[in-house]
């Protein structure tokens, strides 16, 4: 017997008639009574007797009225439980991104959070690798890349164009490259999966061949420092490369394709309350 057969059966146990069982069900009266005749088949006992005053329940209908209580009171708790934690303002959210981004836009987003939600905790994991939404390895995501699983719900946090970027003082030690000379006699600092994934990498566009790579850094906030420590020269997001106060190198040149920032959570999570603020507080950081 399953949930839907245990309703029906507990309807007509306590309202004794097909008419009044019908209403509390929502459903007609020729309906409930086909519902009881399966199950009776279906378990090979009669449940109920038919009297002149109602349906009156069997030896066994009892037996089966008193588990289908049972069932009612476990769908009762589960929805009260998780009914409760959905609205519940308190609790762990785990969120996954990348270390610039957590610097720049997570991290304060989170202090006005914990203004506003001071017992929600959020789980920071930092880190460039693809977690597994529907495996349930996070509950938020912050992605460059925008992932194709129907069960995602996406929102498009940011696009910004890619440029290149130097310190002051590399420029004034070294000079700005020339543009179609493959970085000659430049210093170059990477992002390493970049780097070692294409034969052939570029730097808005322009050809590396001719350059020196001193740094090839796997996470973009490592880039950032090394670009202005002053070890080379570095393509990242020019809102960023504007946070960090560096020189713009070739301020006409972009990279083709954009740094694009995707919020990513699986839909059966937007309704749950605790994960929803934590959501409006990271849109108004992007915004």
């Amino acid at each position: 017997m399953n949930w839907d057969d245990a309703r029906v059966l507990l309807a007509l146990g306590r309202a004794l008639t097909l008419r009044r069982a019908g209403r509390v069900l929502r459903i007609d009266q020729a309906t409930v009574g086909r519902r009881i005749a399966a199950m009776e088949e279906d378990l090979g006992s009669t449940l109920f007797l038919r009297t002149p005053t109602g349906y009156q329940l069997t030896a066994i209908g009892e037996v089966a009225f008193e588990m289908a209580e049972k069932m009612e009171s476990a769908a009762m708790e589960l929805a009260r439980r998780t009914r409760g934690a959905d609205q519940e303002q308190a609790g762990e959210v785990r969120l996954s991104t990348t270390d610039s981004l957590a610097y720049d836009f997570v991290i304060p987003a989170m202090k006005q959070l914990h203004i506003t939600h001071p017992d929600i905790c959020v789980v920071l994991n930092s880190t460039s690798e693809i977690v597994n939404l529907s495996k349930r390895e996070t509950d938020i995501a912050l992605r460059n890349q925008r992932p194709e699983n129907p069960d995602l719900i996406l929102r498009k946090l940011a696009e910004w164009p890619m440029g290149l970027f130097a310190s002051a003082q590399y420029i004034e030690k070294h000079g700005e490259p020339e543009p179609g000379s493959g970085f000659e006699g430049h210093d170059l600092v990477m992002y390493e999966p970049y780097w070692r994934d294409r034969g052939h990498p570029r730097l808005v566009d322009e050809s590396i061949e001719q350059g020196r790579v001193v740094v090839a850094a796997n996470t973009s906030m490592m880039v950032r420092r090394s670009i202005k420590e002053g070890l080379g020269i570095g393509e990242i997001p020019i809102e960023m490369g504007i946070r960090d106060g560096l020189q713009r190198v070739w301020p006409d040149r972009v990279r083709a394709k954009s740094y694009d920032v995707w919020m990513v959570t699986h839909k059966d999570l937007r309704h749950t309350a605790r994960i929803r603020f934590v959501i409006e507080h990271l849109v108004q950081a992007f915004a």
